[in-house]
C-alpha cells in the first residue's frame, strides 16, 4: 500500500506555511508572547481568511469539509510556526457538534465557526488527563457547575465544550451567566490557558447525534485532540531540528565548522533518527479517526505518547547544539521549547496516555 498526502494535501500545507510565514514571524510571536493585551486578532483573521476556521466544517455549512488528516497537517504547520492561535477548539467544536449536536445545535453554530466569527474552546481535561484538587465539572437540571482546568482558548471562546465528571458533554455559550474565566499562568507564552469556573451555569446536552453522547463522544473528542498535539509537537520539533542543523553548518569553533565534528553529527541525526518515525504515525493515526474508527483510539495514544518523548528529545539536543546561544531570546528557540513542554502534558503526559493503550490493547485492567 502507498500511502502518501495527496497532492492537494501538499499545496494546502505549503500554501498555510506561507500564510503564516507573513502572519506569524517570529517577532511577531515575540509581541504577543511580551503583551497579555495582546489577542493576536490579525494572525486569526489571516487564518480565517485562509479558511482554517472552517477545515472540518462541511460545506453545506460554510466550511472546507476536510479530514482530520488536512487538519493535522495544518496543526504541524502552526506548531513549526509556533502560531498563537487555539487551534484545538477550531476542530474539537465541530467534530462535537456533528457527532453529538441536534440538526438545530448544528444550523445555529457550525456556519458561525465557519465564518471565523465565533471560536470553540473544548474543557475537556479533567476526565481526560486527571482532575487537579478542586477542578471538575458536575451537571444537574441543565446547569454546570465546578472548574475546568487547562482549556487552550478559553478565554476568547464564544462557545465552550465543556465535559462533566460523567463524561458528558454540554455546550455553553461564552456570555453564559455565571461563567468566569481567568488566565491560567504556563510555560507556553505562545498560547493561553484558561480556568473555567461555573456556577449553575446553563448548559445543552451534547447527546443527539448520530455518534451518540457520553463517553464515546469524549472519546473520540480526546482522539483528535491528541493527534492534534501531536501533529503540533512534529512541527515544532522539526524547526528545533532544523535550526540545530543549519546552526552547526555556520558556526565555527577551533577554525572548524561545529557540524564536522563527530559528537555534533551525532546529535543531529539521532535527532532525526527519533522524529522521522513520528510522522508516519501522526500522519495514520489523523488518517484512522475517519477511514479507521476501529484503530483510531489506539493510534492517537502511540502518536501522542511517542511525540511527547521525542519532542522532548528533540529540544534539549537541539539546544544543546546551539551550545549557549541556544537559550538567549535573541534566537527564541525556547519558543519552541516551551510549546512542545505544553504539548507533552496537554490532554494527558505520556505515561496516562500509554496506561490507556495497554488497556485498549488488553495489557492492563
Amino acid at each position: 500500500m502507498d500511502f502518501a498526502l495527496t497532492q492537494d494535501q501538499r499545496l494546502m500545507q505549503e500554501s498555510l506555511v506561507r500564510t503564516l510565514e507573513q502572519a506569524s514571524s517570529l517577532e511577531r510571536v515575540r509581541r504577543f508572547a511580551g503583551d497579555l493585551k495582546d489577542k493576536g486578532a490579525d494572525v486569526w483573521q489571516a487564518l480565517t481568511a485562509f479558511g482554517l476556521a472552517g477545515i472540518v466544517v462541511p460545506e453545506e455549512h460554510g466550511g472546507l469539509g476536510l479530514t482530520m488528516l488536512d487538519a493535522a497537517l495544518a496543526s504541524e504547520a502552526l506548531g513549526a510556526a509556533i502560531a498563537p492561535v487555539p487551534f484545538m477548539g477550531v476542530v474539537l467544536g465541530p467534530i462535537a457538534l456533528l457527532r453529538g449536536g441536534t440538526a438545530e445545535q448544528q444550523a445555529e453554530w457550525l456556519p458561525k465557526m465557519a465564518s471565523g466569527a465565533v471560536m470553540a474552546a473544548a474543557a475537556i481535561s479533567e476526565p481526560i488527563a486527571g482532575a487537579r484538587d478542586g477542578a471538575g465539572v458536575t451537571a444537574k437540571d441543565g446547569k454546570l457547575t465546578g472548574k475546568a482546568l487547562f482549556v487552550p482558548g478559553g478565554l476568547a471562546a464564544g462557545l465552550l465544550i465543556v465535559a462533566d465528571t460523567a463524561g458528558g458533554l454540554h455546550l455553553v455559550k461564552g456570555d453564559a451567566a455565571g461563567l468566569t474565566r481567568t488566565l491560567m499562568p504556563g510555560i507556553d507564552e505562545t498560547r493561553r490557558l484558561a480556568d473555567l469556573g461555573f456556577e449553575d451555569v446553563a448548559a445543552e446536552p451534547l447527546n443527539s447525534g448520530d455518534g451518540g453522547g457520553g463517553p464515546e463522544l469524549l472519546a473520540a473528542l480526546r482522539d483528535a485532540g491528541w493527534v492534534l498535539v501531536a501533529a503540533d509537537s512534529l512541527g515544532a520539533a522539526q524547526v528545533m531540528l532544523d535550526k540545530a542543523v543549519a546552526y552547526a553548518k555556520e558556526r565555527r569553533q577551533f577554525d572548524r565548522l561545529i557540524g564536522s565534528f563527530q559528537a555534533v553529527k551525532h546529535l543531529c541525526a539521532e535527532m532525526a533518527a527519533e522524529l522521522e518515525p513520528c510522522r508516519s504515525l501522526v500522519w495514520y493515526a489523523a488518517y484512522a479517526f475517519d477511514a479507521a474508527p476501529a484503530e483510531a483510539s489506539l493510534m492517537a495514544a502511540h502518536a501522542k505518547a511517542l511525540t511527547s518523548e521525542v519532542g522532548r528529545f528533540v529540544a534539549r539536543t537541539a539546544t544543546e547544539v546551539h551550545g549557549g546561544m541556544g537559550i538567549t531570546d535573541l534566537l527564541g528557540l525556547h519558543f519552541w521549547f516551551k510549546r512542545l513542554g505544553l504539548n507533552r502534558q496537554l490532554l494527558g503526559g505520556p505515561e496516562r496516555v500509554r496506561e490507556l493503550a495497554a488497556r485498549l490493547q488488553g495489557l492492563a485492567a
